[in-house]
């Protein structure tokens, strides 16, 4: 958790509020998709995190994506702005946000994968057509989106 999300759970404690996220949608060359199993709820997600404050959107996306993933964006394409109540969420710990996510797509990396061992039980690329079940609720809608965007 961002130092600015425990500073606002303090005040708040477990109450929605919202969460300025930066997500990165990785896709190799073969058009799969690396998503992380995360330690939290067991279910699979993209990189992703609370923008700081001060911090640039696109270089907290590439942060989350290191520190997640193990992996340096070299390239990001700006995907788009998800928010609403399809980004809601409560956490295991009953925190509740509405997510603001800006995600990006980034198709060019350097680095080798490693899972951040406090947040990601591991990290594989996924066909799209055998995407993982169990994705985390937050991403549910933008991987769709994903899916629908892309040249058939």
């Amino acid at each position: 958790m961002s130092d600015y999300m425990k500073m606002m759970r303090g005040l708040v404690g477990s109450r929605p509020i919202f969460q300025n996220g930066a997500s990165v949608i990785v896709v190799d060359a073969e058009g799969r998709i690396l998503l992380g199993l995360r330690s939290d709820n067991n279910c699979w997600g993209y990189a992703g995190g609370s923008v700081e404050l001060g911090e640039q959107v696109a270089e907290a996306a590439i942060r989350e994506l290191e520190e997640e993933f193990g992996i340096r964006a070299i390239d990001l394409e700006l995907f788009g702005v998800f928010s609403g109540k399809e980004l809601y969420y409560m956490y295991p710990n009953g925190d509740e946000v509405y997510n603001i996510d800006t995600v990006y797509i980034c198709r060019h990396f350097t680095g080798i994968l490693k899972a951040d061992e406090d947040e990601i039980l591991q990290v594989r690329f996924f066909d799209i057509d055998e995407m993982p079940e169990n994705l985390s609720p937050p991403i549910i809608n933008v991987i769709n989106a994903y899916l629908k965007s892309r040249p058939i």
